[in-house]
């Protein structure tokens, strides 16, 4: 199969990287050091038609393929990997997610706006529950004509900016999904967690105490939300594959650069083995990664089940990331321990990778599933 751009992806491309390199690096630095989102950007961003990149244009959106969108991704990351993980959380959980499972009514309201620039965020994870959404204490029960709605949620992701939030609690048979706006009475945002990297991402603890919902907040149907967070977290997957690729690529390109110019016993160390081993083992695996994630996408795109192809792209688009970070860290020798040098920021943002989206251990487990099924053994977690 052919993975080449076509012409119009390339246009694309070069206006995603024409954006990052003049907007987006210009705030990268201080987005990390204020640790606060880039407001002004995220709206110059929703200007340009990048908060609706894959929404249909009927509500707002550009209509880009999901190969289109990951090249957004992945020049976005490049520059500043807090600005393209908030597109990614506002885009692949939250308004996707009101595409695919929302009522005509409820893409008409909030569509649009999440595309102009109304953020998105996703409340599933829990105190007591991360990966193991059976133990979800969130509870949503229905009577006098509205859904009455109390829990806790916590690691959301945009849960300061967000004006649409997509709540998952457990109903009389199961899990529903529900669609909350953030000026609801009985929506309470907690103070922003203090976090490794990724300081640019806005994540905090959303408490839902009373809410009275009308009947049309819930979002798909009734006890249907397990599978919904399924699919949401697949196509976040592949987002999060070309956050990791960008990222590997800036690594990559920081690490050739300063052993280009760092000289010692009087040539440069570029000319080293050592400093060449490590710069052929990232720029391997991106290519790696690259084609794993265009594969992904072109899945996507194509209408196929593209669920395994997700968590092979992300879990091996946090490896890459994280492995190129830290040897283009190595080569930077002491200065990749300053925050002076832009590799530590990349270094410190990378690690966020493999627990974004599942965690690798969680990616793991659904590849060997995948596996051992096709091997005739079928694995339960």
């Amino acid at each position: 199969m052919d993975f080449s751009l076509s012409e119009e992806q390339v246009m694309f491309r070069d206006l995603f990287r024409d954006f990052a390199t003049k907007e987006i690096a210009r705030v990268a630095e201080h987005t990390d050091k204020q640790e606060e989102p880039p407001r002004a950007l995220l709206r110059k961003a929703a200007a340009q038609g990048f908060l609706g990149g894959p929404l249909p244009e009927q509500y707002g959106g550009a209509a880009m393929d999901t190969l289109t969108y990951c090249l957004m991704l992945e020049e976005f990351a490049k520059q500043c990997q807090s600005t393209a993980v908030t597109i990614a959380i506002h885009t692949s959980l939250a308004a996707q997610t009101v595409l695919e499972a929302g009522t005509e009514e409820q893409k008409q309201e909030y569509l649009p706006i999440m595309a102009s620039g109304e953020l998105g965020a996703f409340a599933l994870t829990e105190p007591d529950a991360g990966s193991d959404i059976s133990n979800l204490q969130t509870r949503a029960t229905f009577a006098e004509g509205a859904w009455h709605l109390d829990g806790v949620k916590s690691w959301v992701s945009n849960g300061g900016l967000a004006r649409a939030f997509i709540v998952f609690a457990k109903t009389e048979g199961g899990l529903s999904a529900f669609l909350v706006d953030s000026d609801h009475p009985g929506v309470l945002l907690g103070s922003r967690e203090p976090t490794l990297g990724l300081r640019g991402l806005d994540v905090r603890t959303v408490y839902f105490e009373g809410l009275r919902l009308p009947e049309n907040s819930l979002l798909g149907p009734r006890d249907g939300g397990a599978a919904i967070a399924a699919r949401a977290y697949d196509r976040l997957k592949v987002a999060l594959a070309a956050v990791a690729l960008g990222a590997a690529e800036t690594a990559l390109q920081l690490g050739v650069s300063f052993a280009v110019e760092r000289k010692q016993f009087g040539i440069a160390i570029a000319h080293k083995q050592a400093m060449q081993n490590y710069i052929a083992d990232v720029h391997a695996d991106i290519e790696a990664l690259r084609h794993t994630l265009y594969y992904a996408a072109w899945l996507v795109d194509t209408g196929r089940d593209f669920s395994h192809a997700a968590a092979l792209a992300k879990y091996l688009g946090a490896r890459v990331a994280k492995d190129a970070a830290n040897k283009m860290l190595q080569v930077h020798g002491g200065y990749g321990f300053s925050d002076e040098y832009t590799i530590s920021r990349v270094y410190r943002d990378v690690r966020a990778l493999r627990i974004l989206g599942g965690t690798d251990e969680v990616q793991r487990v659904q590849i060997a599933g995948e596996v051992l099924r096709q091997a005739g053994v079928q694995i339960g977690m």
